[in-house]
């Protein structure tokens, strides 16, 4: 051995635990019976720069007790971390220190085959020096000054000449804010020097290169802890010191990678620790130290669900923690027959189940696994008036229970009539209080609605037991998604008062009905929700624009009576033949479907009486087409009677439902019926304008004018403009105000005609020039009223938006989309189409002119400005040639598809959104 080891001393060996200085280790050995032993070994003759201490933070300033580094303290400790930690080395102890009782001797590591004297290598890189003053000058001390000397001639470590500005740490004991510090590194691999173990799943770690002192818990686990009583004594549970044993000798000063998830309510950090040989949790899980816990899971960024398959590994084998483990006693549970299967939404009930159409053909109602809908308010914060309004009436939960309206329209808007995968977790036996559930995941295109739901706050998730097995097949996904929720104050965790619906309920109200019937019949076409099919032309709606509720009825109809759902004592009736279907296909087609509804009239008891569109077509020429509904007498006031009688006639000729029993001649009316068609497509009518394209709001919104009035304008201007010169109009003599007809100077300074949008302030009037759609500001000097004469002809620019067609949400690929528009179409001459109009606005398609004439939205979409939006306003055909386009776009991956086909739609699905 080198190093000049005397033959009298004892040589131990043992595996080096930590290193507290350059100068000093912590060596940890085996006894051959018992537990181990734990040594600290200064080392002889040699003294190393004095590491910072931590401050005490609950002291002030002046008694923290916080130093600094001396210079090549971190270098020093850190050559002999990388040197000796986690390494079987020899020592031998020279003397023992009388006073601090601390022993000082030599040690050994191995090295490339030999045994290489640590001191001698400590001074020869200049990180300690030599003890002098009262030590006995030895061979020895000779020998290892000679080390030194060389040390300072090559001026290596501290005996390095130039001066080193990295030399003392500048250490953050204490990050201020350490929520922001998280979500900015969130998710990343930091590297870390792990510098003290508290439990099995809890360090404390230095975060490189900018030293930050980091107190972790590890995501989704729990180990045994150490308790202190009042009196300060400690007690460990049983287990704590082997998995703090398990994580210190594989962590402890071992340089790691840290992945920050969270933040816990200890305002200490949560996240990962990966090892070179893999994530130290997984292993804590599998040998049985530890236990996943629902309340940081959801914070975890990667390998969940190898985390979860850890921890049943360690309960099968009952290891450590599990050792006295039984799997649950669950109550009799009913076999599940299919495991995942495909079927149609039908109806969104509340927010926490759905009812299915199977490939069968069979209704079934299945719950969300794991997932709590909204409930009622019951502490003193809720609003005093929600109770108050109430009072004495029936309970409304989906409109007075907060974000139970939000969550049951982000469902149905997102579900309704859509085909979803649905994959089986578990079902619930019937009991006393409830009939036989089936818990279900719910997946559509690849996206996990209940997580969708959860994370924009429309729900929380359900705490199951440790030892409850019937979850969701994708519980931790669900934290996840409550865990982004709460952090961005979402829906339910948001800490601003929640929305309130007040809605008139006018059903069976003979009084309210006629009250409200003026509005509802000067309205004309409507949008409604349908809420509720009670029989084939009896439906009870909400209207959202109006926010009450009304109970419908088909004009022009009659249907034959469907059974009650719910008889009230006393009340009952004879269903009558084709009830039932009537009822149920009016159900699929319309329920909780958005639909168009036109008020004509009440009855008696207070329902309203009108028509009603689905997807364009008319409801009552629907049910008499399908053989389900007789012509009322009523029709035949009605601009619908012509077309309704013919419907009828073909029912009764092909003898459909109602009119199986019809025979031609006989006075008996049947009931006639039909099933709806699947696809209602349209036929394109095609009449096109030439037009010049005046202004460009947006990627899909222009204004333009029609080329054949060109000159009437032109003369109009013209003859205009010359009178204003001759006359100019005098200053102050026009009030703006909001909505009223002007003339205004453009930056041009030449007058056109205009309309006052609004009046900000003294010095600036906003103006709309009504001639080209653009707008701009103006000072009061600028802008007179109308002269009369120049009003008889109508404003030129016309408003319109390109058909079947949708900007990118991202602002900076909406401005792509307008700049796209505008080098398409802007002052150039178009061919113009209406293709369909939307409660008066008109929706178009663009033609450049000539025989090869391209259309312009197409050009848009294959450049991969704009999405296609399936419109069944609109031609099928032309919908597909957009949809070819748009496919372009997506193979090319071209600007809004350049990260892959991610549409906004799927990043609002998770909560996602620009910073």
């Amino acid at each position: 051995m080198s190093g000049g080891q005397q033959a009298t001393v004892q040589v131990r060996s043992g595996i080096v635990k930590q290193v507290l200085s350059g100068d000093a280790v912590v060596i940890r050995n085996q006894p051959r019976s018992g537990p181990p032993q734990e040594k600290i070994l200064a080392m002889s003759n040699v003294i190393a720069p004095r590491l910072a201490r931590r401050p005490n933070l609950s002291a002030d300033a002046s008694t923290s007790g916080e130093t600094k580094d001396e210079p090549y303290a971190w270098e020093s400790r850190e050559f002999l971390r990388k040197m000796v930690v986690g390494k079987e080395v020899t020592f031998a102890v020279d003397h023992k220190a009388e006073k601090t009782g601390r022993e000082y001797g030599s040690l050994w590591v191995n090295k490339g085959g030999e045994q290489v004297n640590v001191v001698e290598q400590m001074l020869s890189e200049g990180l300690v020096e030599v003890r002098t003053g009262s030590i006995k000058q030895t061979e020895e001390m000779t020998r290892l000054s000679e080390f030194e000397s060389q040390a300072k001639t090559a001026g290596r470590g501290k005996w390095n000449k130039e001066k080193n500005p990295n030399a003392v740490r500048n250490i953050i004991w204490n990050v201020d804010n350490l929520r922001n510090f998280v979500d900015k590194n969130h998710g990343k691999e930091l590297d870390a020097v792990i510098e003290h173990v508290r439990d099995g799943c809890t360090v404390r770690a230095f975060l490189l290169p900018d030293f930050i002192y980091v107190t972790l818990m590890l995501s989704g686990v729990k180990c045994p802890m150490f308790r202190r009583d009042d009196s300060g004594k400690e007690s460990a549970e049983q287990f704590a010191e082997m998995a703090r044993f398990f994580t210190e000798s594989r962590l402890l000063q071992r340089d790691v990678k840290i992945i920050l998830e969270g933040v816990s309510n200890q305002n200490n950090a949560l996240g990962t620790v990966i090892h070179p040989n893999g994530n130290i949790t997984e292993f804590l899980l599998r040998e049985g130290f530890a236990r996943c816990v629902d309340w940081s899971m959801g914070v975890v960024t990667q390998g969940r669900e190898k985390l979860r398959q850890a921890e049943k590994s360690a309960k099968e084998k009952q290891l450590r923690i599990w050792k006295d483990y039984q799997p649950p006693v669950l109550p009799a549970s009913v076999p599940i027959k299919t495991k995942e299967f495909i079927a149609k939404v039908m109806e969104v009930v509340n927010g926490d189940a759905l009812v299915v159409k199977t490939s069968e053909g069979q209704s079934q109602k299945i719950f969300f696994s794991s997932l709590r809908p909204p409930r009622p308010k019951t502490d003193d914060s809720q609003d005093a008036t929600v109770t108050e309004r109430h009072a004495g009436q029936k309970s409304r939960p989906l409109y007075d229970v907060p974000y139970m309206f939000e969550a049951r329209e982000f469902l149905r808007k997102k579900l309704i009539g859509k085909k979803v995968n649905i994959v089986v977790d578990y079902i619930r036996p019937a009991n006393d209080d409830f009939s036989e559930r089936m818990y279900c995941s719910i997946n559509r295109e690849g996206i996990n609605i209940a997580e969708a739901l959860i994370s924009k706050g429309l729900a929380t998730v359900v705490r199951h037991r440790a030892d409850d097995d019937q979850r969701s097949s994708q519980y931790d996904e669900l934290l996840s998604a409550e865990a982004r929720a709460i952090k961005n104050s979402k829906g339910l965790h948001s800490r601003k008062e929640y929305p309130l619906h007040r809605v008139a309920d006018i059903s069976g109200d003979a009084t309210k009905a006629k009250q409200f019937l003026p509005f509802l019949q000067r309205s004309g076409k409507t949008t409604a929700i349908v809420e509720f099919v009670a029989s084939g032309s009896r439906v009870r709606l909400f209207l959202p624009k109006d926010t009450c509720l009304i109970t419908f009825l088909l004009a022009g109809v009659s249907c034959p009576r469907a059974p009650l759902a719910n008889p009230r004592a006393g009340q009952s009736f004879e269903p009558e033949k084709y009830g039932q279907e009537a009822l149920q296909f009016t159900k699929e087609l319309i329920l909780q479907r958005e639909v168009e509804v036109e008020v004509e009239s009440t009855d008696k008891g207070g329902n309203f009486v009108g028509w009603m569109w689905v997807d364009g077509k008319n409801l009552s020429l629907i049910l008499v087409q399908e053989g389900l509904s007789k012509v009322h007498f009523t029709a035949d006031r009605s601009q619908y009677a012509g077309a309704l009688y013919s419907s009828e006639d073909q029912a009764k000729q092909a003898k459909k439902k109602v009119w199986e029993d019809f025979v031609e001649g006989q006075e008996d009316e049947v009931e006639e019926e039909q099933d709806v068609v699947d696809d209602l497509t349209v036929d394109r009518v095609t009449d096109y304008k030439e037009i010049i394209v005046t202004e460009v709001d947006s990627g899909n919104h222009f204004y333009s004018q029609f080329v054949d009035q060109g000159p009437n304008l032109e003369s109009l201007m013209n003859e205009m403009r010359q009178e204003l010169a001759t006359n100019p109009p005098l200053a102050g003599s026009f009030v703006p105000k909001k909505g009223a007809k002007c003339i205004a100077q453009f930056t041009d300074g030449l007058w056109y005609r205009g309309v006052v949008e609004a009046v900000p302030s003294r010095t600036e009037v906003q103006v709309f020039y009504s001639d080209f759609g653009n707008r701009g500001v103006v000072s009061p000097s600028k802008i007179a009223a109308l002269p009369s004469k120049y009003s008889s002809l109508p404003p030129q620019a016309t408003e319109y938006f390109l058909a079947c067609s949708i900007v990118p949400e991202d602002e900076d690929w909406a401005k792509e989309a307008l700049k796209g528009l505008k080098n398409e179409v802007l002052d150039q001459t178009m061919l113009l189409n209406v293709e369909y109009k939307i409660q008066g606005q008109q929706y178009v398609s663009l033609m450049t002119p000539g025989d090869n004439g391209k259309d312009i939205i197409s050009e848009l979409l294959e450049e991969g400005l704009l999405r296609v939006e399936k419109n069944r306003r609109c031609s099928s055909k032309l919908i597909g040639d957009y949809i070819k386009a748009e496919e372009k776009a997506r193979k090319a991956r071209r600007n809004i598809w350049c990260y892959g086909d991610f549409t906004p739609d799927d990043a609002k699905e998770f909560g996602y959104k620009k910073q």
